[in-house]
């Protein structure tokens, strides 16, 4: 919910950040700093993850900053109801490269030094890491944060229709025939 943020670099260098718009659906934002000469990684191609790729994750888990950890790919197109985010319908990544509290918004990078993912979750019973974390995929992170910039916040189809169990009493009423089981 914030408006201004600070942003800190390895160096400890650090800039005033304003938000310039937020995606709750995938805990996304974009922040602006006024700065010149920035360190950038090189984005990679999500899309073409495998299970069994190898797979960076970077963070502060814990409070622990600038940890690296790796491991691998261990499914793409993880979704949010399986983890337990029903509510947030976006497909994940999921790592066993350790992620903990803290390493959200980290990236997940390919052995290329390619971002392939941004850290967002982890499956956990105990609170703790379990060996199982998930990013978002950064092709969908690119597009999000690009409608964000375009249009100061992200804008999605909405059907506006719900499924129901047709029921006989609902056939009923709808004048239609019931076939339990159907």
């Amino acid at each position: 919910g914030a408006d201004e943020v600070t942003v800190t670099l390895k160096d400890g260098q650090q800039y005033a950040g304003t938000v310039e718009g937020k995606d709750p659906l995938t805990d996304i934002a974009v922040i602006k700093i006024e700065a010149d000469n920035l360190p950038a990684l090189t984005l990679g191609e999500s899309d073409n993850l495998k299970s069994g790729d190898w797979a960076i994750a970077i963070g502060n888990p814990l409070g622990l900053s600038n940890t690296v950890t790796m491991g691998i790919i261990s499914a793409t197109d993880r979704s949010s109801n399986q983890i337990g985010a029903p509510d947030q319908r976006v497909n994940f990544i999921q790592t066993d490269a350790a992620i903990n509290p803290g390493n959200s918004g980290g990236p997940l990078l390919n052995l290329r030094g390619e971002v392939v993912g941004i850290n967002t979750a982890i499956f956990s019973q105990s609170g703790g890491s379990n060996g199982i974390g998930f990013a978002i995929p950064i092709q969908l992170a690119q597009e999000v944060m690009d409608q964000i910039v375009r249009n100061g916040r992200v804008i999605r189809g909405w059907l506006g229709i719900t499924g129901q169990r047709l029921t006989e009493m609902l056939a009923e009423s709808l004048e239609i025939e019931f076939r339990d089981g159907i």
